[in-house]
């Protein structure tokens, strides 16, 4: 194995948190009913987030394939019978100004794909009327429901539409004959929702500690830092802290003792481009209080050159 590393892909990482049914509820149960506990974690099964079809209409076939990308976790209740789907924005740089047209796509695609099991099980009954056989379904057939919510883990505030409407120039005399098609967005950066779940608390407080961009680097690194400390923050919600900024991080050391908490937090904030890769790991160490010989080691760099960049960092705050 060698100089080879492990490494934490970052959709994998938010996935796998948000696919926990008791982070998953907890969420939704916060942006759809202001806390008020619903939706219950036993009662969610895991549903393949695949709904892509294929409809022929006469000599025409038209393919439909949407496969929710982006981070995506589907999950049908076995209570209500209603889906749930999560859908992250991961992107730090650039708001997608289509983005309720395309949740209304998903949708679409959900119920389209319904509709097309729906179809096959019609053509094996007898006894259906011509409207039925028609239309391809009998007139008490049902679709299952599709709650979509979409998190946005970007460092700007979110100054795009919410809803079809928003996007569309509609006279004023016409606004109440137009349908709409709204999307529940939630900032991970700045929100109000209330949480049970202890992780995600967490989570999303120290999403708004790391966006916020009214504070330089140090102020944020050591707020998180304390705060992770002092909340004896998991270790899941810092990777996925990470993860969810599009950050590549090394297996074997996330886990180490000491130098664990600043490198989830370096990463994320992109130090390198900052104020130089290696300046940025040492002042991290430097920061977790790790020995200026541990330090030497972990940037293959001699004592003296450590101690010379702990110095210069130190006067650039005075």
């Amino acid at each position: 194995m060698g100089d080879t590393k492990n490494r934490l892909k970052p959709d994998i990482i938010v996935k796998n948190y948000w696919s926990s049914n008791e982070e998953f509820a907890d969420l939704f149960n916060a942006v759809l009913f202001g806390g008020k506990q619903v939706i219950k974690s036993y009662e969610l099964n895991d549903v393949d987030t695949d709904v892509s079809n294929v409809e022929k209409y006469g000599t025409y076939t038209e393919s439909i394939k949407a496969i929710r990308d982006n981070i995506k976790i589907r999950k049908k209740s076995t209570i209500s019978g209603i889906e749930f789907v999560l859908l992250g924005i991961e992107g730090q740089e650039h708001i997608h100004y289509a983005m309720p047209l395309r949740i209304m796509g998903y949708d679409y695609g959900s119920y389209r794909k319904q509709y097309s099991d729906i179809k096959k099980e019609i053509k094996k009954k007898k006894g259906l009327t011509t409207d039925e056989f028609l239309s391809g379904m009998k007139k008490e057939d049902r679709f299952i429901p599709v709650v979509t919510i979409v998190v946005y883990y970007g460092e700007k505030e979110w100054d795009g539409a919410l809803s079809l409407k928003q996007m569309m120039t509609i006279p004023k005399e016409m606004e109440n004959i137009v349908n709409d098609y709204k999307m529940k967005l939630v900032e991970a950066r700045q929100n109000d929702l209330l949480f049970y779940n202890v992780n995600n608390r967490d989570l999303f407080n120290l999403f708004g500690i790391l966006l916020n961009k009214d504070k330089n680097t140090r102020e944020l690194r050591e707020e998180a830092i304390k705060y992770s400390v002092d909340h004896k923050v998991d270790k899941n919600v810092l990777n996925t802290v990470a993860g969810a900024a599009r950050c590549d991080l090394d297996f074997d050391d996330l886990f180490k003792e000491g130098d664990s908490m600043w490198r989830v937090f370096e990463e994320t904030r992109d130090e390198g481009k900052i104020e130089g890769k290696i300046e940025g790991q040492i002042e991290a160490y430097n920061d977790c209080n790790m020995p200026i010989a541990e330090i030497a080691k972990k940037v293959s760099k001699s004592e003296e050159y450590v101690k010379e960049v702990i110095k210069k960092l130190s006067a650039a705050c005075l």
